[in-house]
């Protein structure tokens, strides 16, 4: 039952973060690389803040999000300056850079050693011990960021967004100024990216900079195409579908120096069959890319 819990933990908070990147890549229609980067950024907030300060999990939450906003300020200027495929360029140097502050600075990480003794969250005078009690904090936490991205996504806001998707050149020709909206959007989305690292650091009690590379970008993308972009449900069946495939990986038995390319060759696999049987994914209704 615990491993069970675990995994549904681990389904949620991959959830969150595949709805914190669906508004970039279904509403805005541009493929960010940075999200392991932000979730990275709400991780080390949170879990430095809760052994050095003894915040409780509200507050440590609050100061994740902004601290995950104010890094993706660093994307919304190259949105100012670059445009499709240059700015995906952008949001890739943006997770390079993160990345190797999580490695080289020493003094604040712990470097490639990570941080440990991460404490349990806090809520007021609860501290929460049990998987299940944390899997219902989880839930919580993946509902409303579900919620919040709906709002959003259905809001004249929303709907700008589209536009943008659509036709930058005709958002603008209606007067909308489309940078501004782009920058609110990367906001948005880097603030539930930096929710989700902090409830990922008090679960996992250690982190490290191996869990926020590339390819965990990668992943959260390919949880929001096989699930289908700029839908209700889509990217939470994508987390859920893949983080169940992982999962299940471990129980084929293979070497653990070979079950990590595995991953990759199935993911990748998986990808291509939904790109090309289901272009709008498992439950979408807009086709990214075409």
């Amino acid at each position: 039952m615990e491993y069970i819990l675990r995994v549904l933990v681990l389904s949620c908070v991959y959830a969150m973060l595949a709805v914190s990147l669906d508004l970039i890549v279904g509403y805005v229609g541009i493929l960010s690389l940075a999200q392991a980067a932000l979730f990275g950024i709400g991780a080390y907030t949170s879990a430095l803040l809760a052994i050095h300060w003894q915040l409780g999990f509200l507050s440590t939450q609050f100061v994740s999000i902004v601290a995950a906003v104010l890094v993706s300020g660093l994307l919304s200027l190259a949105a100012f300056r670059l445009k499709e495929d240059y700015l995906v360029i952008g949001s890739f140097g943006l997770q390079l850079i993160v990345y190797s502050g999580f490695r080289n600075f020493v003094w604040l990480t712990n470097g490639p050693d990570g941080v440990g003794g991460i404490p349990r969250p806090r809520l007021l005078f609860w501290t929460i011990e049990s998987d299940g009690a944390f899997f219902a904090l989880a839930v919580v936490c993946l509902a409303v960021s579900w919620q919040l991205k709906n709002m959003i996504s259905s809001s004249p806001f929303g709907r700008v967004l589209r536009a943008i998707r659509e036709d930058e050149t005709f958002a603008t020709s209606l007067g909308k100024n489309t940078m501004v909206f782009k920058c609110l959007a990367f906001a948005f989305s880097a603030g539930l990216a930096g929710s989700a690292g902090g409830l990922y650091a008090h679960y996992a009690r250690f982190i490290d900079p191996s869990s926020f590379t590339l390819d965990e970008s990668v992943l959260l993308i390919s949880m929001v195409v096989i699930g289908g972009p700029a839908s209700v449900w889509g990217p939470v069946a994508g987390a859920f579908a893949l983080v169940a495939m992982q999962e299940g990986l471990r129980f084929i038995g293979l070497p653990a120096s070979t079950s990590a390319q595995v991953r990759q060759l199935l993911y990748g696999a998986l990808l291509i069959v939904i790109v090309a049987t289901r272009p709008k994914g498992l439950v979408g209704t807009y086709r990214f890319g075409r």
